[in-house]
């Protein structure tokens, strides 16, 4: 029965995204939905980005392991950087009337620094997108009981999210984020109403996490634990900035006050949310202490699928497992779209500038068609837990991405030159660290990247010119076929 109603909802997914694909009509609408979406639309595109498998079983995860203080990426991380991106760049990069934040390193720099920026920016997402690819695998698994292998569920869950973004672009993404925000929310908050009968009320289970020291944000007060909690924190809430998939959401959105507020909604909701799976899971060491203690050991991922399927009555298994495919397709047909959108525009585009629109549209298809299957295979071969892979796709882009985009936005000094220093500083030392240093490093590999992009942009800038020119009025950005075009606003 259960299996049979997740087959029909995965159809009505696929059904409902190919019906958006029919909105679909030149590069604009496919990579920002033609800059068209509603508020309640681009809260729900917010939302869902971030609410995937990493906030469903990741984190949850990672709480019943460490506490509080072990998910200080995720949410605390990962719903400040939904909050700096409304607050302070939501409304600068709507009026730019870009496609892509790769566009803004062009205009502000020059096309060397958008070709190496983009370059980081896609590749942060192997990791993010393959968390997705491999949490859909673990549900198929779970749901089949094991008749079908998590790696055969790989391949399937990826053909289906790949069917339905391909076509549909971020029309079909941003009207399922919607439709799947409202499944994921019910769902997971029925499950915890069911999860806290069966614990004696909630407050116990607050009151057991908090005796067992779960609820400690805080490290002890010892210098290098504070440097790796002030690292996970600062490598989500930063390193996400420069990410094309909260670019896509911004600029889809009807207006830049839209933007703004939906931004911030998506935050708040998100941030409020991932308490729920954290509650859940935590449930589970009450009601099962055994089952669950060597579940930890084994694979915590498993932790919540299991709960659910030995302690509840079909009709909330539905609703879970409803849910969870929900935050899990919407957030990887998000990621899946927003590093092809980016490759297409900023990597290809720039080598074949020619192109009529029909052809750049069908460029953007087969890229996502690519990346999926790059995906795939990083996904099948990697031993890193869903938590792991997503926390470590952001070191890239803090390191190389994150200085230039924020130093161009707020210092009129910022040159092309300190651009290209901070750049390929901040990767190159990052990448040493990584391979010298590894694991045993005091100060993490990213945060050492990200001072040394720091003071390359600084640097940089500040000495002779000998690199290019001052290039923000020289490169005005693409010209897309939209049927409505409105005239590029050149903030530099």
């Amino acid at each position: 029965m259960l299996l049979w109603f997740v087959i029909a909802y995965l159809m009505v997914s696929v059904g409902i995204g190919l019906w958006a694909a029919t909105r679909v009509h030149n590069t604009r609408d496919f990579a920002v939905a033609g800059r068209s979406l509603p508020l309640p639309i681009v809260t729900a595109t917010v939302f869902a980005t971030w609410f995937g498998a990493e906030a469903v079983f990741g984190v949850s995860a990672q709480f019943v392991k460490d506490g509080l203080g072990g998910v200080v990426a995720d949410p605390f991380g990962s719903s400040l950087c939904l909050v700096i991106a409304g607050l302070f760049f939501a409304k600068k990069l709507y009026k730019l009337n870009i496609l892509t934040v790769g566009d803004y390193y062009r205009m502000r720099y020059n096309r060397t620094v958008e070709v190496i920026t983009s370059l980081c920016i896609v590749g942060s997402y192997l990791g993010w997108v393959s968390a997705q690819i491999k949490a859909l695998g673990l549900i198929f698994s779970v749901i089949t009981n094991g008749a079908v292998s998590p790696e055969l569920g790989m391949i399937l869950g990826a053909a289906i999210v790949l069917t339905y973004t391909t076509f549909g672009g971020m029309f079909s993404v941003a009207i399922l984020d919607f439709v799947q925000m409202v499944v994921s929310m019910c769902g997971l908050l029925y499950i915890a109403w069911v999860i806290s009968g069966l614990t004696g009320g909630a407050q116990v289970v607050i009151d057991h996490a908090s005796q067992a020291g779960k609820l400690d944000f805080f490290p002890p007060p010892d210098p290098w634990m504070w440097v790796t909690f002030i690292g996970a924190w600062v490598t989500m809430m930063l390193g996400s900035l420069p990410q094309q998939d909260v670019f896509q959401r911004v600029t889809s959105a009807k207006s830049a006050n839209i933007a703004i507020v939906g931004s911030l909604l998506g935050a708040t909701i998100y941030f409020c949310f991932t308490f729920v799976p954290m509650f859940i899971a935590y449930s589970a060491t009450l009601i099962d202490p055994q089952l669950f203690n060597d579940l930890l050991e084994k694979d915590s991922q498993l932790i919540l699928p299991t709960l659910v399927l030995q302690h509840t009555p079909l009709f909330a298994q539905i609703l879970f497992f409803g849910a969870v495919l929900s935050a899990i397709m919407s957030c990887s047909s998000a990621t899946l779209l927003a590093p092809s959108v980016m490759f297409a525009e900023n990597i290809v585009k720039g080598y074949f500038p020619h192109l009529s629109d029909r052809k750049f549209l069908w460029i953007m298809r087969v890229t996502i068609v690519c990346f999926a299957a790059i995906v795939l295979l990083f996904a099948l071969n990697s031993e890193l837990s869903i938590f792991h892979m997503v926390e470590s796709a952001y070191k890239i882009t803090l390191a190389g991405a994150f200085i230039p985009l924020v130093v161009g936005a707020f210092w009129k000094r910022a040159t092309t030159q300190g651009a290209l220093a901070a750049t390929l500083g901040g990767l190159i030392s990052w990448v040493l660290v990584e391979l010298l240093v590894g694991e045993s490093s005091p100060i993490p590999a990213q945060l050492i990247g990200l001072a040394v992009s720091a003071a390359g942009m600084l640097i940089g800038s500040l000495l002779p010119q000998r690199y290019g020119l001052e290039s923000h009025h020289e490169h005005p950005p693409h010209t897309h076929h939209a049927p409505h075009p409105q005239p590029p606003h050149h903030h530099g």
